[in-house]
């Protein structure tokens, strides 16, 4: 029985089809049918109930697939402790990155990453969706906290930015400068929605115990950072931004900070993977790679 094989199976199980996993891989469906079945004749058991647009495991490959998830993450421990530091990567990482400012450092890092192990393949998707990353063979990814919803994830803080509040002088001029975070409730926001549904509507100023929150209100909903800031640009309303994403347009003049007497309120950015998969020999290095590089301490902080 291949290793790759064994890999291929868990894909579809995770995908639920031969045709998504086969999209995922980049195989023909054909190659994927046929190693499934090889993988079956080999095991002398019917892994599946096919059907036509879906597929289900049956109680053998219900059991199959519980116990090698074991042995998947037993052999990539065992290539972890035979294989240096220093030693060329080959496979394939897909990685999901929420669009921030940020991204231009973590392209970087992930364009030395590639130059250190030029037989590596990398996939970057710029996604603001909150997926199964297991289903859609996510490796790692950089998301924003709001977006970390299941509880079987690792998260691990990496970058940080501060937020705060902009708008254009026309529209101050219209409609006046809040003073105060409870004004700021009487003035058209930018609002924000993930494509999971939800809706940030509520804002923060302050770290820690020191943090503030209002509820805001606004005509205009994205998840788009720059369709914000645009919407800032162009007067209608206020934008709760990043301020690196500003510091142009203020020094432009053609956006202004509101309420910097506040202590801004700093997000962060995590680097995130399943729990419950094993993490390849690829995925491990880029990790290390990445704690290396933008945190001191590497300390893991579950979700």
């Amino acid at each position: 029985m291949k290793t790759e094989d064994l890999a291929l199976f868990h894909r579809i199980v995770e995908t639920g089809s031969l045709v998504a996993a086969a999209d995922l891989l980049n195989l023909p469906k054909s190659t994927v049918s046929r190693r499934l079945q090889t993988l079956e004749e080999e095991l002398k058991v019917k892994l599946f109930h096919r059907q036509s647009r879906a597929m289900s495991l049956t109680s053998a490959g219900s059991h199959f697939y519980q116990r090698s998830q074991g042995i998947l993450a037993q052999l990539d421990e065992t290539l972890i402790e035979m294989t240096e530091d220093d030693a060329e990567l080959s496979g394939h990482l897909r990685i999901q990155m929420f669009p921030l400012p940020e991204n231009s450092i973590l392209n970087h890092l992930i364009f030395r990453f590639m130059s250190l192990h030029p037989r590596l393949t990398v996939e970057v998707i710029d996604s603001t969706e909150v997926v199964d990353m297991v289903k859609h063979n996510l490796d790692v990814a950089f998301l924003i906290e709001h977006s970390i919803e299941a509880q079987d994830l690792v998260a691990r803080p990496v970058l940080t930015t501060a937020l705060g509040f902009f708008a254009s002088p026309d529209y101050l001029a219209q409609r006046g400068e809040p003073g105060t975070l409870t004004e700021m409730a009487e003035h058209n926001v930018a609002l924000y929605r993930l494509v999971n549904g939800r809706v940030f509507n509520e804002v923060e100023v302050g770290t820690g115990k020191n943090t503030l929150k209002v509820a805001v209100q606004g005509n205009f909903c994205t998840n788009n950072l720059i369709l914000a800031r645009e919407f800032a640009l162009q007067g209608k309303g206020i934008a709760y931004l990043p301020m690196e994403m500003c510091r142009e347009y203020e020094a432009g003049g053609q956006l202004r900070q509101l309420l910097s007497n506040y202590e801004p309120h700093v997000g962060e950015c995590f680097l995130v993977y399943p729990s419950r998969r094993f993490v390849s020999l690829a995925c491990r290095r880029f990790i290390d790679f990445i704690l290396q590089e933008l945190t001191p301490d590497g300390l893991p902080t579950p979700m």
